[in-house]
């Protein structure tokens, strides 16, 4: 059968005992929509990442009182993970059988378990607002028109400015609108500072692949495209993205004054510690920024979030993040942990997150985010916002930094043209192939 993803543009552990806690995902017997929930036993197990334990516990603790409520005799199980061993753990736990009954996935990596078999579908329509949610997230958990995991919660990457710099080096604190306009400022605010070392009047560090994609969306590119055939190809040595490549490298020489070979994990201390002016990167590292060890407490009136202008006039298009909540394949209380995804997700548990500037996993509760100073730049970033191929072998190509590599073989010298036809093979042997 010819297989077709649907294309997109773009611990610490916390035991949460209901009626006593175990270890493995025992049965929770029946199921909702067939027995009684108070007749239902057994365990439950959630893997959560730790944004959940330490941004939004009161929504953790409203569901997990939910669930026990409605089923008394089942025990849940939840532990916090940390994105930089969770993959690593869950394949463990998938090969020896021992998987969570319900996992939070960052929508990049949703489509790998997809593919290979250890999610279960679930059903859209008995999800609340599921006809509102995110086409973004909708598509990283859908395959063959199935449905594989259920939208959390989305991000989007916006600009992040020191108006105190702007203020000084212009007389205004105003972003300005258009990319052309932006680039005065960013002169004479480097101007202003020339004599410090390494300030970056942009800081946009030269590996940055989401943001070099962000300007590669922008001319009409893509990093791969699904053909006719039914298989994906590299594009970005076709001319609309070479454009968008070459846009973000020139930009990166004029203004990032740092060690180009340097990555954004670290960016917001960069911004904190007033060694730039403008930063492109997610809402949230403004607190990182503020944060009394890695920023300074002191610019909370100085730093604001706002949309990144891009080429042509237009606002630069943005990368879709964001999570899934999904249900293991093998999982043996199915049911009733699809049922704690359904509280978890509902509409009431998604005002929790949007009232904590946090983005909702659906545009009706979405909508009042595009008018509120804090959010309004993400939150309307969001609808047109890229992602990455949702194709089986994505995950080889960002594991083989195939990107990262490109762009620092750029940065040493390689033209545009070698360089993204050189990507592009190694995009072509490892895309079509489930990682």
């Amino acid at each position: 059968m010819k297989r077709q993803l649907m294309a997109a543009f773009g611990v610490t552990a916390l035991l949460v005992s209901v009626a006593g806690c175990g270890a493995g995902g025992t049965a929770a017997k029946g199921g909702p929509t067939t027995t009684d929930p108070k007749a239902v036993s057994g365990m439950v197990t959630v893997w959560l990442m730790n944004e959940a334990q330490g941004s939004w516990p009161e929504l953790v603790q409203q569901v997990n009182d939910e669930f026990a409520a409605k089923y008394p005799n089942v025990d849940l199980k939840l532990s916090y993970q940390t994105w930089a061993d969770k993959i690593a753990k869950l394949d463990a736990a998938l090969k020896e059988n021992n998987a969570p009954d319900v996992v939070e996935l960052g929508n990049t990596e949703t489509m790998k378990y997809i593919l290979n078999g250890s999610l279960a579908p679930v059903e859209k329509s008995t999800f609340e607002n599921s006809d509102t949610w995110i086409r973004g997230l909708v598509n990283t958990c859908t395959y063959q028109d199935k449905l594989f995991c259920v939208p959390y919660y989305a991000g989007a990457r916006v600009g992040l400015y020191n108006s105190a710099m702007f203020q000084e080096a212009t007389g205004s604190a105003d972003f300005p609108r258009t990319e052309d306009e932006l680039r005065a400022v960013l002169d004479k605010v480097q101007a202003k500072h020339k004599g410090e070392k390494n300030f970056s009047a942009l800081y946009l560090p030269g590996p940055y692949w989401y943001a070099a994609m962000s300007y590669v969306a922008a001319y009409g590119g893509a990093i791969a495209r699904f053909d006719s055939a039914g298989t994906w190809h590299g594009t970005l040595h076709d001319g609309k993205s070479q454009q968008g490549i070459e846009h973000f490298v020139e930009l990166v020489k004029t203004y990032n004054h740092g060690d180009l070979t340097v990555n954004e994990l670290n960016q917001a201390a960069v911004l904190g510690k007033q060694k730039a002016a403008v930063l492109y990167g997610n809402g949230w590292e403004v607190g990182t920024a503020l944060a009394p060890v890695s920023g300074d407490p002191r610019l909370k009136d100085a730093l604001k979030v706002v949309g990144m202008p891009g080429p042509n006039g237009k606002p630069l298009p943005s990368f879709i993040g964001g999570s899934d909540l999904a249900v293991t394949a093998k999982s043996q209380s199915a049911e009733a942990a699809k049922d704690w995804i359904r509280m978890f997700t509902s509409a009431k548990s998604e005002q929790i997150l949007a009232d904590k500037d946090t983005l909702p996993n659906n545009l009706t509760q979405l909508s009042p985010l595009k008018f509120k100073p804090a959010t309004a730049a993400a939150a309307n970033a969001v609808p047109d916002a890229w992602f990455t191929p949702l194709a089986p072998g994505w995950g080889a190509v960002e594991k083989q930094n195939v990107l990262v590599n490109m762009l620092n073989d750029i940065l040493k010298g390689k033209s545009v043209d070698a360089a993204t036809r050189d990507a592009d093979a190694q995009i072509d042997q490892l895309i079509n192939n489930p990682s």
